[in-house]
């Protein structure tokens, strides 16, 4: 049916993959599968997709990795499936932007309660979950950061030319204000797992940016640092 709900579900286990999608489609959900983060990722670049369902723990990038794409690129809903029950790894995962979190083993007819309440949430708060187009620019104090261009522009319209790291840390940060991320969300953010070796590197790439958009780089007031946490783009976003 037209009105059906279009979900893709990502989980590694096929044994969680298969019978939680016949149940889903047993109940009026329409599902697509996705083994990893390359297949969802496939699947999102074609399909319009109401919300996900995103298994936290897989091998490759993982699901908070993952989120963070849907999150900086989409509207579409997000909950969680993890076999962590942590404290931490809730927290993690709802800051990173995730709607929900369901622990394993999760009952279907529970799952299948809170799939709509989220998609009734993301319907009455005015959300268009399916491929909402993303913003053309994210204006953030005196600046604006140009999306299309990929170039960072100040309040007389002069573009400051920005690196690729430099490009995609700073969408990090517009795309979560008042957020305080931590050096391992902003790899997944903006450069990917594969690079989380290189830790320093977010330390690098926010002194430069602050060389670039704070009035006094040595006391920053857009970029802050929050000291065992992470930073935070502290100033409201608005979106052009």
């Amino acid at each position: 049916m037209a009105d059906e709900p279009h979900i893709l579900l990502v989980d590694d286990e096929r044994d969680i993959r298969g019978p939680l999608a016949a149940y889903l489609g047993r109940n009026g959900v329409r599902v697509s599968k996705a083994e990893d983060a390359a297949a969802a990722r496939a699947i999102l670049a074609v399909h319009g997709i109401d919300l996900v369902l995103l298994d936290i723990m897989m091998p490759g990038e993982d699901g908070i990795s993952l989120a963070g794409f849907i999150r900086a690129t989409t509207a579409i809903p997000v909950i969680f499936l993890t076999a962590k029950a942590e404290e931490m790894e809730r927290i993690i995962g709802l800051e990173i932007g995730a709607d929900d979190y369901v622990t394993k083993p999760f009952s279907p007819r529970e799952l299948l309660a809170r799939i709509k309440a989220v998609l009734r949430r993301a319907s009455n708060n005015g959300a268009t979950p399916v491929h909402a187009p993303e913003a053309s620019g994210f204006g953030f104090g005196p600046w604006v950061l140009r999306v299309g261009e990929r170039e960072l522009v100040d309040s007389e319209g002069v573009a400051i030319p920005l690196s690729t790291g430099e490009f995609n840390l700073l969408h990090a940060f517009v795309t979560h204000p008042k957020r305080v991320l931590t050096r391992d969300q902003l790899l997944d953010l903006s450069q990917g797992r594969e690079l989380a070796a290189f830790e320093r590197s977010i330390d690098n790439h926010v002194s430069r940016l602050r060389r670039k958009v704070e009035a006094d780089p040595a006391d920053p007031k857009l970029i802050k640092t929050v000291w065992g946490g992470g930073y935070m783009l502290a100033v409201d976003v608005r979106r052009i």
